[in-house]
């Protein structure tokens, strides 16, 4: 009898100890931080956060570097890395396929109309003349994990997306934000559309009256110390850089403040683009009073004038190195501001880049190596002329765009022309091209002797609906571009794809690892560590070296 009682007793104490655990969770509540800040530097290459590593100051860089853990061997596994794809990506977890997003503009291999990634002309703009606001999320065909913090707080928690381009600004906020902010050139103002409001909130409005960008660009430009401190990078006058109009060479000081009278546009092509965008998200955190609900919120950033400058620049000039010197204290200002604003230990944030950027060619050469413009539209027009001695129909191929080669479908169509024999004489015709490396028909992949991992590259980036059947595979150096100064990206190679990542703040242990991780990673990284579902498209996985280590806090705090 003692022992029936015995074993009647155990067996509830068992079973009390699973109901014991679920009722002390519930009572000690999930654990999240009050605000996820994502912060996507445009252009930004990895080696970037080392290059001018001595000149940062504690409290931007460094602070990730030496608060954070940095996952030092990301890497962007699709093709073409270009900005709308890559901000896709990191905040999707998805993969251009899937996602929809294959370019900032592509080629509808239906009709042979030519598409903007966020273009919509079912909605207005707000805050300006004009249709620079006629844009919204539509054309991504993925949830990302900004929506599912959405869903997952029943919209609660507030999300809210800010840059100078407006696909950076839209595609990281989601389907769902709360609003998107981009700029504006013809106004100098941050504006939005009718997919997110009717009318700018009070804050935004008292923002742009106050002109901003005309303030910080009215001294011009001039490097923030003296010129021969930049060993870093070429000298200041070298025949691969482009100038600014009316300059008669690409050299300090800049007279920034001039051209910005006839084009507001020119702040983006300057560091104080920049300290634009970080400024008008310090003044969205106050004005939706982000972090300081009883959900989570999420301010997705992008700084986009290191792109434009790089672009002009090339990532061997002094104009860069003067931009993430200055960008590296305005990213301590505004960590500073959300220890004030939120509390230091209560926000999450990650940074990394949507690409990055190849070597100036002028650069390249001049040190022996090899590089060159792959001449995109000689390319094409003699592909056309070989197409049509060959079919007898003149322009079949409408572009290559993307480094993809996207046919007149309708006139293939109606001259019932042999597709499969239109696209091998493609290939032919491609291969034997300077710089091209790889032409290769993508229905046809695995027989093309193309090697790992550019052949997952070329097939995660591939969706059939938007994207050439037909793509190039530049020579290592080559590139296609616009002319002889500046740069660009778009590639496989890692000058383009190897990346930052580094996430700091609530609950992350300082730590560094050199382990492959993929671009795809990062949205199921955030997705668990705030204990919600993967966005719908995601490819990606957690990386475990953050959320093994976060789980242990919170299972201690509790």
């Amino acid at each position: 009898m003692i022992k029936k009682s015995f074993g009647i007793l155990s067996v509830c104490f068992f079973l009390f100890i699973p109901l014991f655990h679920y009722v002390y969770a519930q009572s000690a509540g999930l654990s999240r931080p009050k605000l996820v800040v994502g912060i996507v530097v445009d252009q930004m290459r990895w080696d970037y956060l080392y290059r001018y590593y001595d000149r940062y100051g504690a409290g931007g860089f460094k602070r990730l570097l030496r608060d954070g853990f940095s996952c030092e061997n990301t890497l962007i596994n699709y093709l073409p890395s270009y900005t709308a794809v890559g901000h896709t990506v990191i905040f999707s977890g998805s993969v251009p396929a899937i996602d929809g997003i294959v370019g900032n503009d592509w080629i509808e291999q239906s009709t042979g109309e030519h598409r903007y990634c966020t273009e919509d002309h079912s909605v207005k703009t707000v805050g300006a003349k004009g249709d620079a606001g006629e844009m919204s999320p539509h054309n991504m065909l993925v949830s990302t994990v900004t929506d599912e913090l959405r869903l997952a707080t029943n919209f609660r928690s507030r999300v809210v997306g800010v840059s100078l381009k407006d696909r950076a600004a839209i595609l990281p906020a989601g389907h769902t934000a709360n609003a998107a902010f981009w700029f504006d050139d013809a106004s100098a103002r941050f504006i939005t559309s009718t997919y997110y409001m009717q009318d700018l909130p009070e804050w935004a409005q008292k923002f742009n009256a106050k002109d901003e960008p005309g303030k910080l660009i009215a001294h011009g430009w001039n490097t923030l110390f003296l010129l021969n401190t930049y060993v870093q990078s070429s000298a200041d006058n070298v025949s691969w850089e482009g100038a600014y109009k009316g300059e008669s060479a690409p050299v300090f000081p800049h007279a920034v403040d001039q051209v910005y009278l006839k084009n507001h546009g020119v702040i983006r092509s300057t560091p104080f683009g920049n300290t634009l965008t970080l400024h008008f998200a310090e003044a969205a955190i106050a004005g939706y009073s982000l972090g300081q609900g009883k959900a989570t919120d999420f301010l997705t950033i992008n700084c986009a004038s290191t792109d434009y400058v790089g672009h002009q620049f090339g990532p061997n000039s002094i104009e860069v190195e003067d931009t993430y010197l200055r960008l590296d204290k305005d990213l301590a200002s505004f960590f500073q501001f959300l220890d004030q604003k939120v509390g230091k230990g209560n926000y999450l944030v990650f940074l990394t880049a949507d690409h990055g950027a190849a070597h100036a060619i002028g650069f390249m050469k001049a040190h022996h190596i090899p590089a060159d413009l792959l001449q995109e539209s000689a390319i094409i027009k003699q592909l056309n002329d070989t197409l049509d001695q060959q079919f007898g129909v003149e322009k079949l191929v409408l572009s290559g765009m993307n480094y993809h080669i996207n046919y007149d479908m309708k006139k293939m169509e109606d001259h019932h022309l042999d597709y499969e024999a239109v696209k091998k004489a493609t290939v032919y015709f491609l291969r034997k091209q300077p710089g091209v490396q790889y032409a290769v028909d993508i229905d046809h992949i695995g027989e093309a002797p193309v090697p790992e991992p550019v052949k997952t590259m070329i097939i995660n980036g591939y969706n059939r609906k938007r994207c050439g059947p037909v793509i190039i595979i530049p020579d290592p150096g080559w590139f296609s571009g616009y002319g002889a100064t500046g740069t660009t990206h778009g590639n496989w190679n890692p000058f383009d794809t190897h990346i930052p990542l580094i996430f700091m703040g609530w609950g992350i242990h300082h730590g560094v690892s050199n382990r492959t991780i993929h671009m795809t990673d990062i949205a199921p990284t955030v997705a668990a560590l705030l204990h919600i579902q993967m966005p719908d498209g995601s490819t990606g996985s957690p990386i475990m070296e953050i959320t093994d280590n976060r789980s242990s806090l919170v299972h201690k705090q509790r």
